[in-house]
């Protein structure tokens, strides 16, 4: 029997040998020999949450170093591991925050890291962009450079010109109304002239009401009285949609209006009249509903602009009554809404209003008001230029044929006018047209223009010039009908180049 508790005795010793050294047995499962993490780090996210933490130890491990925004849940210690519950806290700085936490076991340590994100800070937008992602209206002026105006096509109208209505009222195709005015169809090709040319936006200016419902001729007129109807042709949208996609797909700014609905009282229907604005009004926000639906999905260049150059019962131009001017910013309110409620990127669409007869005289300018919006940042002003009178345009007495000294002081007075009553106010601006229809030598025109050009970048405002730098069947090659002119513009341009 003593011989028996001998042997008892050194397997005891044996087996706490074992133990001291990391070799015991429990259920089968092998005691390690160091400390193991499950994750080995942590990186929760700002918001914080629950996570799991398993440590293997060859006896029962302890975590310290805990920080306040840290809570520990224990967990059963079997087979040499033990999963704890780990709370992390929601991390309301910017900062990022991290702990160490201490793991031990016996004789053996470790650390477990803990890195916690800190909250992302609000989008800052860039300049010129607003926290939609789109380019606001003063950062699309100063981008829209210099353009041209697609003048003479889509906006040829069936007024009592030249007794054109025999023909376009029997031959209403959009054809037949573009090339009217004497200018041949637009294509791609004229479009990408101007591209490649450096210009960097194309005005589309269009007339709408031949194309919309019914209107009885009389006298040779157009009897406006007997309009019925609102809906515009298909055909004709689809050729509108057409050209803008020509110069959209170019990457130019385009802007889009409602052009001879306004001006010649033989055909305008759209008046800065009360009495007018109220039997109108109705039909005008359904034309904007449907422009603003056919083009809803179109990017950030391409702009709508409200109306053209609207003029009162009268057909006053520059200064007009008070009433005048009201209705003026009723209607452009009108079209602000309108717009905006057809959603999607129409929501934030920069959009142009006109001032009155898109004058450029202090007291039309200082009755202009922008409407309330929905979105801020997204509205720009238009203006039309032709200075001075007697040189932009044939008179029959006292036309001035050379671009003097006089010239340009008239002209660099019109852009102060806008610069001192919009443009100083926060409203950006639009030169939506200016130039020269007179019989004058091109170098004189391309005088004109660079004076135009310098004057309005200095306060971001980009210059739409009328017409003439292509047109008959210059435009069918295409090519240049005024160079010298061209290139004046396109050099004034690349000299205030941002």
């Amino acid at each position: 029997m003593r011989t028996l508790s001998l042997s008892v005795l050194a397997l005891a010793s044996v087996l706490l040998f074992s133990c001291e050294n990391g070799e015991k047995q429990e259920g089968g499962t092998q005691a390690p020999q160091t400390i193991t993490l499950t994750p080995s780090s942590l990186s929760p996210e700002a918001a914080g949450g629950s996570y799991s933490l398993t440590v293997t130890a060859p006896s029962r491990p302890r975590i310290g170093n805990l920080p306040e925004w840290i809570r520990l849940t224990d967990g059963t210690f079997k087979d040499y591991a033990i999963t704890f519950g780990l709370t992390v806290a929601p991390n309301a700085s910017e900062q990022a925050r991290s702990a160490s936490l201490s793991v031990s076991a016996g004789t053996l340590s470790t650390a477990f890291s803990v890195s916690q994100q800190g909250v992302q800070p609000p989008d800052t937008p860039e300049p010129g962009v607003d926290p939609a992602g789109w380019e606001n209206a003063a950062s699309a002026a100063r981008n829209m450079g210099v353009g041209w105006n697609l003048g003479n096509t889509l906006e040829s109208n069936s007024g009592d010109v030249n007794n054109m209505w025999i023909e376009l009222y029997t031959d209403r195709t959009p054809s037949a109304y573009e090339t009217a005015w004497g200018q041949p169809v637009a294509t791609r090709e004229l479009i990408h002239l101007f591209k490649e040319a450096g210009f960097k936006s194309i005005r589309v200016p269009v007339t709408w009401y031949p194309h919309m419902g019914n209107v009885v001729v009389s006298g040779g007129k157009w009897d406006m009285a007997s309009w019925t109807g609102t809906a515009v042709d298909p055909v004709w949208m689809a050729r509108v949609k057409e050209v803008v996609d020509y110069v959209i797909d170019e990457g130019l700014y385009c802007i889009l209006n409602v052009h001879h609905d306004t001006g010649d009282a033989t055909t305008a229907w759209l008046r800065a009249d009360r009495t007018v604005y109220s039997s109108v009004r109705g039909r005008y926000c359904s034309l904007w509903t449907q422009i603003a639906e056919t083009f809803g999905s179109y990017g950030q260049k391409l702009l709508f602009e409200s109306f053209n150059e609207m003029l009162d019962a009268a057909g006053t131009w520059n200064s007009s009554t008070d009433e005048a001017h009201e209705v003026i910013n009723l209607y452009n309110a009108d079209f602000v809404a309108t717009v905006r409620a057809t959603g999607g990127n129409n929501a934030h669409r920069n959009l142009i209003l006109n001032t009155y007869c898109a004058g450029t005289q202090p007291i039309t300018l200082n009755a202009f008001r922008l409407p309330e919006d929905t979105v801020e940042g997204h509205l720009l002003a238009e203006v039309h230029s032709y200075a001075p009178f007697l040189f932009a345009f044939d008179v029959e007495s006292g036309a001035k044929t050379v671009f003097d000294a006089s010239c340009e002081a008239d002209v660099r007075q019109q852009v102060q006018n806008v610069y001192d009553c919009l443009v100083s106010r926060g409203i950006p601006c639009v030169l939506g047209e200016y130039g020269c229809t007179g019989k004058r030598a091109e170098s004189e025109m391309a005088k004109q223009a660079a004076c135009y050009v310098q004057a309005a970048l200095q306060y971001d405002i980009p210059c739409f010039y009328w017409m003439v730098l292509s047109e008959g069947e210059d435009r069918t090659v295409p090519k240049w009908s005024k160079p010298v002119l061209k290139d004046a513009i396109i050099q004034a341009f690349n000299a205030y180049k941002r």
